[in-house]
């Protein structure tokens, strides 16, 4: 059957809640509050990993194929900064990922694999590595030629 929180994870977290207000530390569940607090952390990560790799994918469409240039590509690069933007809004302790140059190398990957995909062009066709800095790869105005 499970503990209560393999059970039922959202009644288990309003019954942890309602103990908590209540002052009842004794009877918390620590450790799963302490990988759900982690989660959440997590979860922030995994959104920004995601949205920088299709990001940086339209960037490398946008530069590797010319002609197939359109609004949808700059609709995407556009929509993406401003999700990224509001990530970095809700946690800006990720900014500090900017600098993790093996967190960029794994973003930088996953947007070459996607380029691959939604190109056919093969994946030699792209850097090994990111060519702008994060900062131009944020910036509204920055669209590489």
């Amino acid at each position: 059957m499970g503990t209560p929180y393999e059970q039922d994870v959202v009644a288990w977290a309003r019954e942890q809640a309602a103990l908590l207000r209540a002052g009842k530390l004794t009877a918390i569940d620590i450790e799963h509050i302490a990988e759900e607090i982690e989660d959440v952390g997590k979860s922030e990560q995994r959104e920004l990993a995601s949205r920088m790799s299709v990001l940086l994918a339209h960037l490398l469409k946008w530069t590797y194929q010319h002609a197939r240039r359109s609004k949808s590509w700059s609709h995407t690069i556009r929509t993406q900064r401003k999700e990224v933007a509001y990530v970095l809004g809700e946690a800006p302790s990720l900014r500090g990922k900017f600098d993790d140059a093996a967190w960029i190398d794994v973003i930088w990957s996953r947007a070459r694999n996607l380029a691959e995909s939604e190109t056919g062009l093969d994946i030699d066709a792209f850097p090994e590595t990111c060519p702008w800095s994060m900062t131009h790869v944020l910036d509204p105005e920055f669209y590489p030629d």
